[in-house]
This record gives C-alpha cells, structure tokens and sequence, in this order.
C-alpha cells in the first residue's frame, strides 16, 4: 500500500500539469490559512475560546466556517453565508420557472446560478455577521460597540466572506475541483491538534474497553465511509455497431450509479438549517422580555445536539438533502436521450421514457440506502458523548464524513488526470 502511494506521487511530481494544480491548490491554502488567523478588533480572546470550548453548537458551526469563527478573524463567517445562498438558490430552483430552466442548460446555467448565488451570499453575509456580533456580545465576548465600529466589524466579516469564497473558486477552477468543501476539509484537518489532545486528555479518564470500542468503531466508519464512496449499482449498457462486413455486433458496457450521488453537500447543507433554531435561541436567551427569554431557552435545550429532536431533525434533513441534491446532479432524462442518441440502450428495457423511469426507479432505491447512511454518519457522535463521555467529539462524524470524501474525491480527480495525460502522449 505504501508503494502504490509513493509510485501516485511520483507521477504527480512528474506530471507538470498536475503538479502545477497541486502547487496553486496549495499557495492558496497557505494564504486562506494566513488570513484566517488575522484576528478581527475588540475580541475578548480567553471569553472567545471558553465559549467554544463549552459549546458543541459554536465547535460544529467552527467546522463549517472553515475553522476560522473560533478565533474571530477577519473570515470569522467562513463560507457559512455562501452555503445558505447555494441552499436558497436550489429551493428557488422548483418554485422559480427561469431558475428551473437555467439549470436545465448545462454549464451557462449553472454559470449563471453561480453569480446569483454570489449576489445573494453578501446580504446574507452581512446579516449573519450583525448575528454573530449581537450574539457574542449577550454572552460578554465583544463590548457593546458604536454604530460606526459595528458596520466597520459587519463589513469586515463580509469581505472575509466574499475573499474566501473567492478562494473557493480559484482552487475549482485552477486547482483541484470543489474548492468550497476543500476550504472545509482544510479548517477541520487545522483543528484535528487541537481536537486529538482534548480527546486524549479526557481518554485518560476512561477505561481501557470504552477506549478500545471507540477506536474499532472509528475504524469501522471509515472504512464504511469509503465503501460507500466507492460503492456503485453498474447499469448493463448495450451498444449496436457494425463490423467490417455490414453485421451488426452488440458491444457490452455499464452506466455507474454511485450509491453516494451527492457527496458532502447533503451534510453541509443539513447542518446549516439544523444549527439556526439554536443560534436564534441563544440570541433571544439575553430578550429582556421574560416570555421571550423563557420560550428561547427551551428551545436551545431542545435543539441542543445532544438532544433526541436536534439528532432526529439533523438525520431527516441529511436523509432529504441527499434525495434532493442527487436530483439536482443527475438527470435520468438526459442520460436516456445521450443513450439513445449514442445507440446504446439498457438490455429489457425500451430507449426513451421507459430507460429514464427505470434509471429513476434505480437510483431511488440505491439514494435511500446512501441517505440513510450519511444520515447515521451524521448522529453518530452524540451516540459517542452519552456512551464514552468524550464531549468535543461532537463534530466528529460530520467531520470524518468530510475528510474521507474529500480526500477520495481529489485522489479520484488527480488519477484522472494522470490517466489523460498518459492517454494523450500516448496518442
């Protein structure tokens, strides 16, 4: 196995093309990293840490700003605002007749989406950012501050915003693909210190078979997480084609549908609608109406992610996110009439309409058992803090899920890469 990964290396390093992919990939990140450590003015740091230490809530939405809220920078909101505007924009999608048809035309469409869901990530920005400020100023954090220096911190956490989804886009576009979730994949790796010594300091408080069975079980939902990466239901394709003597010779292929269509997203879109209840909660916990303050307390107790309702809601909502994105992705009636018009057909079942509804019926099924999967991935390290104790491993499965994926996803991307590159000098 260590062979395989120096000899994958290797031919990166030799490939100049790839390597130059990996080489911005990487000025990138170093620079994202940079500035998420520029710290935003009038924090109260050791404040700042002790709330995030003691709450699972701020750790998990850290995550997803790319590890960058905890220290309060200048990219304190990460790419949390561009991820609500990729959620609006799809919701919009079903219910907006021009949307809909824009995601029907192929990459202009989606072009085109793109920049509108740019547009509506800087409202979004600002609006989470008067969020963030108003709620860490009830929980003592940041000083009450004049209107001026409030719209100076607003429009500072924006801009961070708007650089770091720029980021996003240039790692998509000259680097490796889906810069968004590799920013993602980058905050949780640059917390992994920090996350392994809490863990290793509560660990020395349990005992050794509760230890153990974490350990088999971390090691079994890996291993189950690239399974399910990999995992494909293989569609029989035929395709007709004539021989040097005027014969017609069936040619056998395969259509692969992944078990997991979706990815990450339906994860990172979940968490996103799960954590709002909460933060607005906390929020309105400081109302000087009692009533208010009572109403919001309740339920930050009851969306608390080590409740049953946050955990049952969190799994739905991953559950339903991937049926929803693996229809946004793959489009049965479009792989029918490339089909058809490749001369290709699914042996049993007639060209057209009827390949499309079994496509559909196929990839139903096989969404149900990757959604249920992410879903449980998802809940899973609630079910480690109430048997084993270990409190900061509330991020854990989302963020092994996002790890592990991406870091399939890339390998898949660079191998392909490599495989064309070694087709064209062949050619």
């Amino acid at each position: 196995m260590l062979t395989s990964i120096a000899q994958f290396f290797s031919k990166i390093v030799k490939s100049p093309e790839v390597r130059k992919k990996v080489v911005i990939t990487a000025v990138i990140l170093v620079a994202f990293r940079f500035i998420a450590h520029i710290p935003a003015a009038g924090i109260d740091r050791n404040s700042l840490k002790l709330l995030f230490f003691n709450s699972p809530l701020l750790s998990l939405l850290d995550v997803f700003s790319g590890g960058t809220l905890a220290n309060f920078s200048i990219m304190a909101l990460g790419l949390n605002p561009y991820i609500n505007a990729s959620i609006i924009m799809q919701l919009l999608g079903y219910v907006v007749p021009q949307l809909e048809e824009l995601q029907k035309e192929g990459e202009y469409g989606q072009e085109k989406i793109n920049q509108y869901t740019k547009l509506i990530t800087v409202p979004l920005a600002a609006l989470q950012g008067f969020a963030m400020y108003s709620l860490l100023r009830s929980q003592h954090v940041i000083p009450t501050l004049s209107p001026i220096s409030i719209l100076s911190l607003i429009l500072t956490m924006t801009a961070g915003t708007v650089l770091a989804v720029w980021f996003g886009d240039l790692i998509s576009e000259y680097g490796v693909k889906n810069g968004v979730s590799f920013l993602i994949f980058v905050g949780i790796i640059s917390r992994l210190p920090i996350t392994l010594g809490q863990s290793v300091t509560v660990f020395q408080s349990q005992d050794i078979l509760k230890i153990v069975i974490f350990l088999v079980l971390a090691l079994a939902i890996i291993g189950g997480i690239i399974f399910m990466n990999e995992a494909v239901r293989r569609i029989p394709i035929q395709y007709s084609r004539r021989t040097g003597r005027g014969e017609m010779s069936p040619i056998s292929s395969y259509l692969p549908l992944r078990l997991n269509q979706a990815g990450v997203i339906p994860i990172i879109f979940a968490v996103s609608l799960v954590l709002l209840p909460s933060l607005i909660s906390q929020f309105l916990s400081k109302a000087a109406n009692p009533q208010i303050a009572s109403l919001a307390t309740s339920v930050s107790r009851i969306f608390s992610p080590q409740s049953l309702v946050y955990n049952i809601t969190y799994f739905f909502l991953v559950f339903g996110f991937t049926y929803f994105y693996t229809a946004v992705v793959f489009n049965p009636d479009k792989i029918s009439e490339n089909l058809q018009k490749g001369g290709g057909y699914i042996p049993g079942i007639r060209p057209g309409v009827q390949t499309s509804k079994y496509l559909s019926f196929v990839l139903s099924r096989i969404t149900m058992i990757g959604g249920a999967f992410l879903g449980l991935v998802a809940v899973l390290p609630s079910f480690f803090q109430k048997t084993i104790g270990v409190a900061n491993l509330a991020i854990g499965g989302t963020g092994i899920l996002i790890v592990v994926s991406v870091v399939l996803e890339v390998a898949r991307e660079l191998e392909g890469e490599l495989s064309m590159r070694k087709y064209e000098s062949f050619i």
